[in-house]
């Protein structure tokens, strides 16, 4: 019967088969490769395609069985069709023939070509193809899910399950991959907050927190005129109250408070210790992200860090939390006069007590953060002594010059960032002593 077709009409079969061949690879391309949290916005938004895909999508294996099902149906005949215009054409000798041909052509015509194109642009494939894939999958439902449950009985030998689906939630790097190829749909700004947000759950009230002998406060045994003086002249809005010292907290003290008991002279101890509250303090090593969930509940603005002998660390703030987001609020940051001195030669006069995290933050630096929190414990836990000036160490791409010290702490020292392409290749060094270090 097929001999009596013309060839004319079979080659117009063949062009066809291999048509409806493209789109179906197309369009298999097209659907596996559409991103799934943009197809959800989309779907969210009413956008008709995008809920026929996710229609489709939510049972991939069905999908895909209906697809590989017609492909291979018309990839098969489109191969009967050519065996028989080779062998009118060209005898049995056609039949080898046909082979080759018919393979680059299906390769180049009906899969490599559509599949890339469908790569790179999925939804302009996808959504036309819904309207054709969803009807066709009611029709052949029966074949389709018989072929599946051969197919997933097969699966199953090795332990897959495809109705159990898989997870389409994001870990942290998967989120800082997708934020850093935002490219200019997201600020940079706004893209290192965002960075920043995932990491407060890295970083720990100790990354924060203000040393305990920084800590202003006000003795409560005080005289009252010491007292009175501290508050009128105070910069801060709230200050912690002790007992003569800060490991015997009172409370705290909102400044506005006070100063309207100044105002109407009527203030004494007795009136101070009514609007003091009752402090606030946190275990030391609570994960950022959790300490500022524990502010917004407690409607706290600062407490106190803790160690597990209930001894008091320091200070740690709201402010102190956001500013690991946002970066700084105001312009009296380490950056100013009081930590650091730039010099003539390049250098930079650092107090010892500067944070390590708001040094690299400010000097763009990378100095190690894993360990000490302040540059001081930073260069006694490397050197495992305490200098004298005079010193000088290479910490990774820094020198680093111990110019004052004061008891058991360094003062001041100098450091030499890298000035060269050269240097920035040299490897960071881990607070551990190394061949690359001196000591003068």
């Amino acid at each position: 019967m097929l001999d009596e077709i013309p060839l004319g009409l079979l080659f117009a079969a063949l062009v066809v088969l291999l048509l409806i061949s493209a789109c179906f690879s197309s369009s298999e391309t097209a659907l596996m490769s559409l991103n799934r949290y943009r197809l959800r916005h989309q779907e969210e938004a009413q956008h008709p395609g995008a809920i026929r895909v996710a229609r489709l999508l939510r049972r991939p294996d069905r999908l895909i069985g209906l697809i590989l099902l017609g492909n291979n149906f018309v990839n098969i005949l489109a191969a009967s069709i050519a065996t028989i215009i080779a062998v009118r054409l060209l005898g049995d000798e056609g039949i080898a023939v046909a082979s080759i041909v018919l393979t680059i052509v299906v390769l180049l015509f009906a899969e490599v070509t559509p599949k890339t194109l469908a790569a790179l642009h999925p939804e302009r494939v996808a959504f036309p193809a819904a309207y054709v894939l969803g009807p066709l999958l009611k029709l052949l439902y029966p074949l389709v899910w018989l072929i599946n449950v051969i197919a997933n009985a097969l699966l199953g030998l090795f332990g897959v399950h495809p109705h159990r689906g898989s997870a389409t939630t994001l870990n942290q790097e998967e989120l800082r991959v997708i934020l850093s190829e935002t490219g200019l749909l997201v600020p940079k700004r706004h893209q290192r907050m965002l960075l920043s947000i995932l990491d407060l759950g890295k970083m720990t009230v100790n990354d924060v927190i203000v040393p305990r002998h920084e800590i202003d406060g006000i003795d409560i045994n005080g005289p009252v005129d010491t007292i009175v003086n501290q508050l009128t002249h105070c910069t801060h809005t709230r200050l912690y109250v002790y007992q003569d010292n800060i490991d015997h907290v009172v409370g705290i003290l909102h400044l506005r408070k006070a100063l309207h008991l100044i105002a109407n002279n009527n203030f004494n101890k007795e009136s101070l210790r009514a609007i003091i509250k009752e402090p606030y303090f946190i275990p030391e090593g609570t994960p950022l992200n959790l300490q500022l969930l524990n502010f917004q509940r407690g409607k706290r603005r600062t407490g106190l860090v803790v160690d597990e002998y209930g001894d008091i660390l320091g200070l740690v703030t709201l402010e102190d939390i956001l500013e690991e987001i946002v970066g700084k609020f105001t312009v009296d940051d380490i950056g100013s006069e009081r930590e650091i001195h730039p010099q003539p030669d390049g250098s930079y006069l650092i107090a010892g007590s500067s944070n390590i995290r708001e040094l690299n933050r400010t000097m763009q630096w990378d100095l190690p953060t894993n360990g000490p929190k302040t540059l001081n414990g930073l260069i006694i836990e490397y050197l495992e002594t305490i200098p004298n000036p005079g010193i000088s160490l290479r910490l990774g791409r820094y020198f680093i010059d111990i110019v004052q010290t004061s008891g058991n702490a360094v003062r001041t020292a100098r450091i030499r960032p890298p000035q060269d392409e050269n240097d920035k290749d040299i490897e960071s060094s881990s607070p551990e002593p190394s061949s690359d270090s001196s000591q003068v």
